[in-house]
């Protein structure tokens, strides 16, 4: 049995991440968001197997899926619903996600989500009582690229 452990300091801060979206070739540094979140999801099929009680699983492919939260004060999703509505043509986007803490000894991870697109959004808000206006969305995307991956952490190997 071994009696090691993560330090503390290799645990990455929430908030040390850049977000970058990029609709029909403008790149938005999207510092206004204050969460994200993307999952896979593999679709599999159940499999009869003859001789035995249980069926197999067998992966037939990926779902993408996210959502993201952020402050009230832009209207770039907005403006890809209204495109859609006037035209009928519908816009996908990049997201590029990079978490990284100086502090930890991981280094960075970079997500890059492809053709991603809304399921919908929010037009217009207000609340008399509030101190501010934050707005959310969720969308799917098509696939998705790692150009850097956080490191081990000592012990791990």
């Amino acid at each position: 049995m071994s009696n090691i452990t993560m330090n503390a300091w290799d645990a990455i801060s929430a908030a040390k991440a850049e977000c970058f979206i990029t609709i029909e070739n403008e790149r938005y540094n999207f510092m206004q968001a204050l969460k994200m979140e993307a999952k896979i999801e593999k679709v599999k099929s159940e499999i009869p197997i003859l001789g035995r009680a249980m069926k197999g699983n067998k992966t037939v492919g990926m779902k993408g899926t996210g959502s993201a939260s952020f402050h009230y004060n832009t209207s770039i999703f907005r403006d890809i619903l209204y495109k859609y509505q006037q035209s009928g043509k519908d816009v996908y986007f990049d997201i590029q996600v990079t978490n990284e803490d100086p502090t930890s000894s991981v280094g960075r991870q970079t997500i890059i989500l492809k053709d991603c697109n809304l399921n919908g959004g929010l037009l217009t808000k207000f609340d008399a009582t509030g101190e501010y206006l934050e707005e959310e969305f969720e969308f799917t995307f098509e696939s998705w690229e790692m150009p850097e991956r956080f490191g081990t952490i000592a012990g791990m190997q």
